[in-house]
């Protein structure tokens, strides 16, 4: 059931739809793709400053006349700089989970910025948002915010090693870009040597690489869930050998936290780590992240230097208080769940309607995607559903949102449908 059925069209849905795009805003604009995207590769590494905009990532290639830039985000809806409309299912990579300038949260942070959003003083709003974070997160006694999900995974490894005085870090998942769980280029070997990767749910891989790090683990960290949710006994597993071997459990619950549930994967599956990093869905979209654990292990953070000079700015710190007013008022999580399986069960029906063929629709509901036997065919589709007003992620997550409300699913569905209909019928030619 959508949020509207539960709720009417209020909440999230009280954003204006922006069906029509703001001519002047357009204009102002210069609505031609080719100058943005020309004027972007000119000025920007890779034409976006986060890889997962960049063309190549986003349509699987150069781009024929597919959007690149936005002028408007609201609710689940996005104007590009074409004068078009999309219903976007990636939700800013997962980081919006109520909507785009949700209307009450875009209030209380406006307000707090009319007011200074940073000084020389920590904002009393810092400590009133820990408070409430320290509640709704099961593994949460002290908190320190940070801006990205990666600076704040990055924090939870840097405070086990201090706490710990070891150096090696089992991990499964993605992390972001740090050094510290990175093999790209530019990465020097000596800070490989200490992370080992590991199977995602594969409780021998995980036996293994503790074992070989024997005396020397500082950490377990795990994103829990990755495309689907992890088997009880893997979770359980690395809970107990961390505590054999006095090592520190890290969950990453970037994309799960205010997500699955308000305080996680943890909250949703009653297993509970040591440290948790969380950030996206937190703040709505907002640059907040942060680290948070017991308080024995947090007070390792003051004996080893963590810092951030915005870490604790007001604005961000805002739209998180506003996420949590939120979740104390509505059943948020719930509802995505709802909301994400009647978006995944729409597109799933359009496939087979279609007579598509090479695609299934996996994933859990709140965050699911769309697995294409052929790499062309994912291009083609993606690229035919932007043609037909619905803007799915290429490759990864497609996540649910608040403001995906009956006539959005509906819309989402006829454009998956016309989309799987071109994919057919261009294998077919």
């Amino acid at each position: 059931m959508v949020f509207s059925k539960i709720f009417g069209k209020s909440g999230a849905s009280d954003a204006p739809r922006q069906d029509e795009p703001d001519d002047e805003a357009i204009e102002a604009a210069e609505p031609h793709r080719e100058s943005w995207l020309a004027r972007a590769s000119q000025s920007i590494v890779g034409g976006a400053s986060t890889g997962s905009k960049r063309v190549g990532t986003l349509y699987g290639g150069d781009v024929d006349d597919e959007p690149t830039h936005f002028v408007r985000a609201s609710g689940c809806h996005i104007e590009t700089t074409e004068g078009d409309s999309l219903i976007d299912c990636t939700m800013a990579l997962g980081s919006v989970a109520l909507g785009y300038a949700e209307p009450q949260l875009t209030r209380a942070v406006i307000e707090t910025i009319a007011s200074g959003s940073i000084s020389a003083l920590s904002p009393a709003l810092e400590v009133e948002v820990a408070e409430r974070l320290c509640a709704a997160v099961p593994c949460a006694e002290r908190v320190q915010f940070m801006k990205t999900g990666a600076e704040a995974v990055s924090a939870a490894v840097r405070i086990a090693r201090t706490y710990t005085n070891r150096d090696v870090v089992i991990g499964c998942g993605y992390f972001g870009w740090h050094d510290w769980s990175s093999d790209a280029e530019g990465v020097p070997a000596a800070s490989r040597e200490n992370f080992r990767r590991i199977k995602f749910d594969d409780i021998a891989d995980l036996e293994a690489a503790a074992t070989a790090a024997g005396d020397r683990l500082a950490a377990i960290v795990l994103e829990p869930v990755i495309e689907r949710l992890p088997s009880k006994a893997w979770i359980e597993r690395a809970r107990k050998l961390c505590d054999a071997s006095g090592a520190v459990l890290i969950f990453d619950e970037v994309k799960t936290g205010f997500r699955l549930a308000t305080g996680g994967y943890q909250q949703y599956a009653e297993l509970t780590p040591d440290l948790a990093a969380f950030g996206k869905a937190m703040a709505n979209g907002y640059p907040l992240s942060a680290v948070c654990g017991s308080a024995e292990l947090m007070g390792a953070a003051v004996k080893t230097w963590i810092s951030s000079t915005l870490a604790s700015e007001a604005g961000a710190l805002a739209a998180a208080n506003a996420v949590l007013d939120w979740h104390d008022r509505v059943t948020v999580c719930e509802s995505l769940w709802s909301i994400g399986k009647e978006i995944r069960e729409s597109v799933a029906a359009a496939a087979k309607a279609s007579g598509a063929k090479g695609v299934s629709i996996e994933g859990i509901d709140p965050m699911w995607f769309l697995k294409f036997e052929r790499e062309e065919d994912e291009r083609a589709f993606i690229r035919a559903a932007v043609s037909h007003g619905v803007l799915f992620k290429r490759g990864a997550y497609n996540f649910a949102a608040l403001a995906h409300d009956d006539d959005a699913v509906r819309d989402i569905e006829a454009g998956a449908s016309a989309a799987f209909v071109d994919l057919r019928e261009q294998r077919e030619r």
